[in-house]
């Protein structure tokens, strides 16, 4: 896919929009309380960097490493922590910020493993959602865009590792 013409499905501009809306909506839910946004590595960095600077709470920030597709565009269904978090999330208000939700099978395996933490709360905030794919319900509290079952990359979504640096969201045309 690495080399097929794509097309734009969010501009830069509608993207830093949307997040300054979910910014907004987090920040009135949290009110003041302080938060451990937890980013899914490796897809997460780009959104987590810009939602964050929207949110106007005490603010802390760790990474989770999960592999479930490899260098595949179909999830094997198989979950594997390959970085855990370096702070306790005990007793704390929790933001997941996922980049994608697909199939929900990762996101339903990473969010049971943080109940047993023992977090104060769980939220999710996702750029970007597939109904389409589902296999499992999750709920995502906070949602940037709900997209078709097409193969998007930019933003930090990528084609084999490539890709994440474009700045907006594209689909590779049929």
């Amino acid at each position: 896919m690495s080399h097929a013409p794509m097309s734009v499905v969010y501009s830069e501009e509608a993207i830093r929009q949307r997040i300054g809306e979910m910014g907004e909506h987090i920040t009135r839910d949290y009110d003041g309380q302080p938060l451990v946004a937890v980013g899914i590595l490796n897809g997460c960095f780009i959104f987590m960097a810009d939602l964050v600077r929207t949110i106007k709470v005490p603010l802390r920030c760790d990474f989770l490493g999960l592999s479930s597709y490899g260098n595949a565009t179909k999830s094997s269904g198989v979950v594997a922590i390959t970085k855990d978090l370096g702070l306790s999330i005990a007793d704390q208000h929790v933001l997941v910020i996922e980049d994608i939700v697909d199939t929900g099978l990762t996101l339903s395996y990473l969010l049971e493993n943080l109940r047993t933490r023992n977090p104060a709360s769980i939220r999710v905030a996702a750029l970007l959602s597939k109904p389409a794919r589902r296999q499992v319900h999750v709920h995502v509290d906070y949602l940037g865009f709900t997209i078709e079952d097409r193969f998007v990359v930019g933003y930090g979504l990528d084609d084999a590792g490539l890709k994440r640096n474009l700045p907006a969201i594209h689909v590779f045309d049929e």
